[in-house]
């Protein structure tokens, strides 16, 4: 056995790597995925050109590391090119909601009915009952309106 990997060194480097990207598919979260990518790559690498053991783990410690390297660039380039998701943040959702106000706010502040919630509201003057108003901010749980203005 073990003169048969020392023979053919790929095929522990291709072995290794499908391990770990099989150990990768219990759920791991990606740490065992760029390592088992690393160790195909330096089996299919020794395959072509035969190098030494320390070259090949030289190999394999570098390649998981430009790897991980990789990958991190590209999350952050999608991160940063990705539209903001509001999901599960009912508040962010509401911006841009048209409301009419059922009762005056006092103090700037009071409350509305939206949906089956009550949600506390502040604007930047007491406005009347009856105003039509835009939901534009989100402060914690406090959701920031103004009066709409008439269409024209």
């Amino acid at each position: 056995m073990l003169v048969d990997i020392i023979a053919h060194p790929h095929w522990f480097w291709l072995t290794l790597g499908g391990l770990l990207l099989a150990a990768e598919m219990l759920g791991t979260s990606g740490y065992l995925l760029w390592s088992g990518l690393a160790a195909v790559m330096v089996g299919i690498i020794e395959w072509v050109m035969p190098f030494s053991w320390t070259a090949q783990g030289s190999m394999f410690a570098v390649l998981t590391l430009v790897c991980v390297f990789l990958w991190y660039r590209w999350m952050r380039h999608r991160e940063a090119h990705q539209t903001p998701n509001a999901l599960n943040q009912r508040g962010s959702q509401m911006i841009g909601l048209q409301l009419t106000l059922e009762s005056a706010l006092q103090n700037r502040t009071g409350h509305v009915r939206i949906g089956d919630s009550s949600w506390r509201v502040e604007a930047e003057q007491n406005l009347p009952a009856g105003t039509p108003v835009e939901v534009v901010a989100v402060e914690g749980i406090t959701l920031r309106i103004q009066p709409r203005l008439p269409p024209g």
